[in-house]
């Protein structure tokens, strides 16, 4: 008899088990359409403006990460000229300069005029990257881009909405060195902005 109660606990574990692993995997592959979805949309010409979302600084350095930004946000600039550039990140730990100082820095040296680039300086995370590039976005304004990397479009997008933002994606590269990482990471984000928000 107590063989049997064993037998069908084991059962019952390994069941319950399986569920939970099909349940993670499907949710993950929602994610993972959505996160395909949002970054592979045909971004607008001529939107009134464009919000670099900062990522790590090493000292003075843009990440590989925000290299990519940056490289996007320039190419679309030099063929849209009329569109202005909202530089958004704070100064996190072991950063010598803001996430916005040195993505102005790199504009500046791309030959992106000073006076198109505003800094958003404040802000620690994505939520408040969209938040607080808000108070810089001319009020007559109707479509805005968000540049940031490809994984991370669909989150940035929806946090705009929630914010009554009008935006759309411009992916950048994911630098292959930390995509594994990355990805992880945003499932985690997306899971605790959809539970918190």
């Amino acid at each position: 008899m107590e063989k049997v109660k064993k037998g069908t606990f084991k059962k019952r574990m390994v069941l319950t088990l399986s569920i939970v692993s099909a349940i993670g995997l499907i949710y993950i592959g929602i994610l993972q359409f959505k996160i395909y979805q949002y970054s592979h949309k045909e971004v607008p010409k001529n939107a009134s403006y464009l919000i670099i979302l900062g990522a790590r600084v090493k000292g003075t350095i843009p990440s590989l990460a925000l290299k990519s930004r940056i490289n996007a946000a320039t190419k679309y600039l030099e063929v849209n000229k009329d569109t202005i550039v909202i530089a958004s990140g704070g100064k996190g730990p072991g950063e010598k300069i803001s996430e916005a100082e040195s993505i102005k820095k790199e504009l500046l040296k791309r030959n992106i005029n000073e006076s198109r680039i505003l800094m958003e300086n404040r802000s620690t995370d994505t939520y408040e990257n969209i938040k607080f590039s808000k108070a810089f976005i001319p009020k007559t304004a109707k479509v805005g881009v968000v540049v940031t990397n490809g994984f991370h479009v669909y989150r940035s997008i929806i946090i705009g909405k929630n914010q009554n933002l009008n935006l759309e994606g411009l992916p950048a590269k994911t630098p292959k060195q930390v995509l594994v990482q990355l990805y992880i990471r945003e499932y985690l984000a997306l899971t605790k902005y959809f539970l918190t928000r």
